[in-house]
């Protein structure tokens, strides 16, 4: 392939010569040469034409001169080489030419050999330009290929997140109701319904956002008084404010304000942004909800008294399904505002009310009850629609706030002056109530609750009130239930109440699963405890961040019902071979697991504590609390999870034991083996001792 060479000069004698010099080149297919007069059509040509592999340039030329020419190639094509050629060889030129770009310097009158290698070194190093260019763009087309199919990866894995629990739930009703209709018909059938809808409004949403991306997507403006609409969306919502105690505020002293809007799109704006106030906001909180005429803009500001964001995710929280799986960097001084920066780049904190806490991986902002998926992705790429624009400001501990402002315009058609609420909105009904979160079952007569302390005592962590009202359901009269809706409730019900089992869902407020199951298996008050992880996260990093943590067992959402009963049964069989073993009071063998070995440890902790106040008779259960370090409560709970016996039993067994060693190998008589074990009394002393061994001190003497 020809090089293509631009031959810049004024002079047509200097073209000829060019022509009559390398025809034989030209004739080979090895130059191909395109002139310009002077600097001025050089560019043109340049502009037009992406092909030109150099240019040979005289300095000297009318309008403009070679030397600026070069100077102005070097910043419009930092990759074409420029070769002066001129008689004006002096040493100023030379470097003022090659400072501003040029390539090489040939000097007339040319030697055309000379002309002719440095054409060819030129073109060589304008080949060799070429190769590494055309490979740059190959690596960066590679790496937004793999940017793409990493984003396909990652929308498919959160979009099958976001799937799992409402299915979880519509799954596990259904069976429910096939197996009872009188009990769980109506409930179930409200709960179905529900996550239902929950799954059309996020297949609305991705598709909105589809729309959006590919430009399909238009606006169907309205000129009309925008308050009354705002005034009706705001008060649709105070049904769902009052089921959760939550006191709503509208502010602004516009009256009246006639704009260009689209009804339905602001509507899935400030739905989806007063909703997430509501659901961030405890009981008894507040939300506000301020609108002002502000710089030609409508601004709409909401503001919740939730817990807030956390400063590490506030630059993330538009991103589509942002749920705070990386690690966030560490929150800015509590005194400090944290925010994003909402319009015009301002380098200070907007003068809006702030909001909350940060969540470690896989953790949902503090006081959250549920990801906030797409809504805010949706929120913002509508908000640019409308060439407008949103942001958030928040403070730890004191609340959001979200403020969205948008153009003010007249040049849509004017609705008439009934019509400010649209038509679709009157139709739609107001946001239902979300559902209450489950209370674990009350016995109905004291027999029950005697029949219920006999069974395993299980812990329920889970924020979604529908899932955690299904998990009940099942499990009802097979164990105790307790429930928690976030992982440090959890984590203080665990080390409280020390159950038999705990089931945990991963991503869940103010403590991660990955968080709860660390610190229970870390405290020696929980160690012990099996846990089973249950979370809609299925990937394989998941499951093994998971168990890397200390769970027992992982299963996915939705989960078949079967499945669940089998992991916990065959967990609590591994417990009941586990007190079997510590019931001997041996340590385990190096070959046990982790957590084994550390039960063990435990185990013989107690005994190096009781046998060293063997003799102390006064010695009891508050004083091995004392030095074990654990409530009575506590130590009751987990001695009866290790060893399938009471504190009180357990340290007993010890006693005996050891007399059990000194009939063997000592000479003492029964009662000074008694005494010696802390016994008062030598006919309680053989009592025991017969009920624990099957036989008496004397028969044990060795």
């Amino acid at each position: 392939m020809a090089a293509k060479i631009l031959v810049v000069d004024d002079e047509p004698q200097f073209e000829r010569l060019i022509l009559q010099r390398f025809r034989r080149q030209a004739r080979e297919g090895r130059y191909d040469f395109v002139f310009a007069q002077n600097g001025v059509e050089a560019l043109d040509v340049l502009g037009r034409d992406r092909a030109i592999d150099m240019v040979l340039t005289d300095i000297n030329m009318p309008k403009m001169d070679g030397l600026t020419l070069v100077g102005k190639i070097k910043k419009s094509h930092p990759r074409l080489r420029a070769v002066v050629v001129s008689a004006y060889g002096d040493m100023k030129n030379i470097r003022t030419a090659m400072n501003l770009g040029a390539f090489d310097f040939v000097t007339k009158p040319i030697e055309f050999s000379d002309l002719e290698a440095t054409i060819e070194k030129t073109i060589q190093e304008a080949e060799v330009l070429k190769q590494a260019e055309a490979a740059r763009e190959l690596a960066e087309k590679n790496e937004r290929l793999q940017e793409l199919d990493q984003f396909k990866t990652d929308f498919f894995t959160d979009i099958s997140h976001e799937f799992r629990t409402p299915l979880t739930v519509i799954s596990g009703m259904t069976e429910q109701i096939e197996e009872n209709p009188e009990r769980w018909l109506t409930r179930g059938i409200t709960m179905i319904r529900r996550n239902s809808l929950n799954l059309l409004n996020l297949v609305n949403q991705i598709l909105d956002l589809r729309k959006l991306e590919s430009g399909k997507m238009e606006l169907r403006l309205a000129q009309g008084d925008v308050v009354p609409f705002l005034h009706y969306l705001f008060e649709s919502f105070h049904s769902l404010a009052e089921s959760r105690d939550i006191q709503m505020h509208f502010l602004g002293n516009v009256s009246k304000l006639v704009m260009d809007h689209d009804a339905e799109k602001l509507l899935r704006i400030l739905s989806n942004l007063l909703a997430n106030a509501i659901k961030f906001t405890p009981e008894g909180g507040h939300v506000y909800f301020q609108v002002d005429d502000v710089a030609g803009c409508l601004q709409v500001r909401i503001k919740d008294t939730g817990p807030g964001i956390p400063a590490g995710q506030l630059p993330f929280i538009f991103e589509r399904f942002f749920s705070g799986l990386e690690d966030t960097p560490p929150a800015l001084p509590e005194e400090k505002d944290e925010y994003r920066p909402l319009f015009g780049g301002s380098s200070a904190p907007p003068t809006a009310a702030p909001r909350s806490p940060a969540r470690p991986p896989g953790q949902r902002a503090q006081g959250t009850p549920q990801s906030t998926g797409i809504g805010l992705s949706l929120a913002k790429e509508l908000v640019t629609l409308m060439d407008g624009e949103i942001g958030v400001e928040s403070r730890e501990g004191k609340g959001t706030t979200f403020t969205i402002r948008i153009p003010i315009r007249q040049q849509a058609p004017l609705v008439e002056e009934g019509e400010s609420i649209p038509s679709f909105l009157k139709a739609e009904k107001p946001a239902g109530p979300s559902p209450a979160f489950p209370s674990a079952p009350v016995p109905v007569s004291a027999d029950v609750e005697a029949e219920l302390t006999e069974l395993p005592s299980l812990l329920i962590i889970e924020d979604n009130a529908d899932v955690a009202e299904y998990l009940l359901g099942c499990l009802e009269g097979q164990y105790q239930l307790d429930i928690a809706q976030d992982g440090q409730q959890g984590i203080d019900k665990a080390l409280e109440q020390v159950p038999d089992i705990i089931i945990s869902d991963v991503m869940m407020p103010k403590k991660n699963g990955y968080e709860v199951c660390q610190t229970l298996k870390t405290d020696e008050r929980t160690s012990h405890i099996p846990i089973i992880l249950l979370t809609a996260k299925a990937s394989q990093d998941s499951k093994e961040e998971g168990l890397s943590k200390g769970a027992d067992a992982y299963l996915s959402k939705p989960f078949e019902k079967q499945e669940l009963f089998i992991r916990l049964e065959k967990l609590l069989e591994l417990r009941a071979r586990l007190q079997e073993h510590y019931r001997s009071l041996e340590a385990l063998p190096d070959t046990g697991t982790e957590g084994e070995r550390q039960e063990s440890q435990f185990v013989l902790k107690l005994r190096a504590i009781v046998e060293a106040n063997m003799e102390d008779e006064n010695f009891g259960i508050i004083e091995l609390c004392r030095e074990a370090g654990l409530s009575r409560p506590q130590l009751h709970r987990k001695v009866k999870a290790l060893t399938g016996r009471s504190t009180s039993s357990f340290v007993r067994s010890i006693r005996l034991h050891r007399a059990k060693e000194l009939l063997v190998n000592s000479d003492l008589n029964i009662s000074q083996v008694a005494f010696e074990v802390g016994f008062r009394d030598p006919k309680y002393f053989s009592r025991t001792f017969q009920e624990e061994f099957g036989k008496s001190p004397n028969e044990s003497r060795g």
